[in-house]
């Protein structure tokens, strides 16, 4: 007999996403179920490791109220619980002072700050929380979800949940092809949608952006921390893709914009960009007392994009071996860095860089889930187009304006090389509006996306998928279910009656999302 559990809103997936959605929900008072595949919540920021990649103006607007309350926190976390020296002390301090993100940080802080923004609604008993749930099964009835089967997996215990509304925020969009929801995965072609950077010829469903499995070192000079040689390090240390310059596992790749070689560096020189800076988590001469005595940096670049194939909508032996490989790309960096890596001074190896384990909170020093950049994506109302924000088709007209949005995002179009052999493609866009109708499905009616999942294409959703965007999209999908049940109607209609759209969107700048920009640039 399996155990059953209903809630208002059932949340699949406790990603970035997930728990914006959550945390919505519960603010209009409703009963929440989150489940999540990994011992953490936060996706992104957590059980993938990596701090957020955000726009040029997030300290002043452009991201969602809750948000930037997520970002605070994580400062007030090493602000108030650390010896962070007076200098550094002020309102943008950037605990790893990377190159990449005004606010890098630990995955732990990131799990602090979500945990204790939900806490509130776990104590009340509104929110629910079951990690280490992956969903197996879903209950159709005509367009609408009755029901999710998940499996606890350290127990294979199996749990039926039941709710009005079910909101898919896992990272490859798992409930679509359980439910038989219509969506879409991979490249679609120029003739579909018309974008001058899709491909060309046929659409290719299996060419998907790479994932990445991160993992968090520091570096001790004069130490050796060298690892156990990877089980496929000769494969991997002689690997060069087409696309590529050199080998995988060297310091030149292609510059993601102009696509022309460069040669990086592991730590800071006059000449070249540094790698171990790029995603510096802590910059240790920021703090006292030795609290961090080394800088942590995550280990998310292009020598550690894993090419050879996707995860999701292939059969099961496949998938666990593409998983496999990523992690065993990511030891044979790691390793390669330790022994053969030429340094400046003309010698090879960095045996001081450690693997730090207690970082991503895994035994095997990888993070919990490989950082996903592409997930499935559903067929909608409506499809965002790169014609509806590149700069160069733009121009200054800027981005298409959406009678319907509900929130605002801006990043660059940034495509990792791909699972079909493309290139980096990495074009200036207008800072853009997300549109309710690519929230609405062609079919279901109490199926909502909450995570990158909403209807991009293959291009756009290159900058959809950051963390400011996905955490809009979530904290949007969370107030859209709870609006729904309290108006008794459905999100099309919400969408479709001008009445209910207004009314909506009025909820949601009340509850601190922007729905449009002021006058900004391209970027």
């Amino acid at each position: 007999m399996r155990d059953e559990k209903s809630a208002d809103i059932v949340i699949i997936g406790g990603s970035t996403g997930g728990c914006a959605a959550a945390l919505s929900a519960c603010k209009m008072g409703y009963h929440v179920v989150m489940t999540e595949e990994t011992k953490w919540i936060g996706g992104q920021l957590t059980s993938q490791a990596v701090p957020p990649d955000e726009h040029r103006w997030i300290e002043q607007f452009g991201c969602t109220q809750s948000y930037r309350t997520f970002r605070n926190k994580v400062r007030e976390h090493y602000l108030c619980k650390y010896s962070v020296k007076p200098e550094h002390h002020h309102l943008l301090f950037n605990p790893g002072n990377s190159l990449v993100s005004r606010i890098s940080h630990e995955p732990r802080a990131a799990l602090h700050v979500l945990e204790e923004m939900l806490a509130p609604y776990v104590h009340n008993g509104l929110l629910t929380i079951l990690t280490e749930h992956k969903i197996t099964s879903v209950q159709v009835d005509g367009d609408y979800i009755k029901a999710a089967t998940v499996i606890h997996e350290p127990t294979q215990k199996e749990l039926i949940l039941q709710g009005t509304y079910f909101l898919d925020a896992t990272e490859c969009g798992d409930v679509l092809p359980l439910a038989n929801v219509q969506y879409v995965t991979g490249a679609e072609s120029q003739e579909q949608t018309g974008e001058p950077h899709a491909v060309s010829g046929d659409p290719e469903p299996l060419n998907m952006q790479a994932i990445t499995h991160c993992f968090a070192v520091d570096y001790r000079e004069g130490e050796d921390h060298t690892i156990e040689k990877p089980e496929s390090y000769s494969f991997w240390r002689n690997y060069q893709p087409d696309v590529w310059p050199d080998r995988l596992l060297s310091w030149t790749a292609p510059q993601p914009i102009s696509l022309k070689p460069i040669t990086y560096s592991l730590m800071p020189n006059a000449n070249q960009f540094s790698l171990f800076h790029y995603r510096r988590l802590i910059d240790s001469s920021q703090f006292d007392n030795n609290e961090f005595p080394h800088d942590i940096s995550l280990i998310n670049w292009p020598q550690n994009d894993y090419l050879l194939g996707p995860v999701f909508d292939i059969e099961e032996k496949e998938r666990m071996l593409h998983l496999k490989q990523a992690k065993e790309l990511s030891l044979s960096l790691l390793y390669w860095m330790q022994t053969e890596a030429p340094r400046p001074d003309g010698g090879q190896g960095y045996p001081g860089l450690k693997l730090r384990p207690d970082v991503v909170g895994t035994e095997d020093g990888l993070a919990m889930y490989p950082y996903i950049r592409e997930s499935r994506r559903i067929q909608a109302e409506f499809t965002v187009l790169e014609q509806h924000f590149s700069a160069e088709i733009r121009g200054d007209k800027g981005a298409s304006q959406y009678e319907d949005s509900v929130g605002i995002g801006c990043y660059r179009i940034d495509l990792h090389p791909s699972t079909g052999g493309d290139n980096y493609i990495d074009i200036s866009s207008l800072p853009f509006q997300i549109p309710l109708g690519s929230f609405i499905p062609v079919q279901f009616q109490n199926l909502i996306p909450a995570c990158k999942n909403i209807a991009t294409t293959h291009i756009t959703n290159g900058c959809y998928r950051l963390h400011p965007v996905e955490w809009n999209i979530g904290e949007v999908a969370g107030y859209l279910a709870g609006y729904s049940m309290k108006k008794s109607t459905i999100p099309r209609h919400v969408r479709n009656h001008d009445p209910l759209l207004k009314d909506f969107q009025k909820v949601l700048t009340q509850q601190g999302i922007e729905l449009q920009w002021p006058v900004v640039h391209a970027v």
